[in-house]
């Protein structure tokens, strides 16, 4: 089972690097980010692209490598990234105040799930 919960979270970071690599005005659109500038695209490419398809590509592996302390530390570290992120979210709801619950709380729960299955799954 813990292998299925990383592979899983593995897939998720996947697609959402390979869709930053290959479309990030799209990507961001929802939330209400135009990116005019290529530099802005590189920017977006990096950090959604690149490091999503490098995360998921590390769950990747540590779903089919040897259970082990690298596997345990890499998937504690995603988790805990996941957490972060959820916790920014519930801070930008206290200071922002987003009126839609698209894509924010969206992504807030998508996250605040990808941490419970690597916590739990490990």
């Amino acid at each position: 089972m813990s292998s299925l919960c990383i592979g899983a979270v593995a897939l998720f970071f996947l697609g959402m690097g390979l869709y930053g690599l290959a479309a990030p005005s799209a990507l961001v659109r929802p939330f209400g980010i135009e990116l005019t500038l290529p530099e802005a695209r590189a920017e977006v490419r990096a950090v959604y692209g690149g490091f999503g398809v490098a995360v998921g590509a590390l769950l990747a592996w540590a779903a089919l490598g040897d259970p082990g302390d690298l596997r345990s530390g890499v998937v504690l570290t995603v988790a805990v990234s996941l957490a972060g992120m959820a916790f920014g979210r519930l801070v930008a709801r206290a200071v922002e105040r987003p009126s839609a619950f698209c894509p924010s709380w969206f992504y807030f729960w998508v996250e605040v799930v990808g941490a419970a299955l690597l916590i739990t799954g490990v």
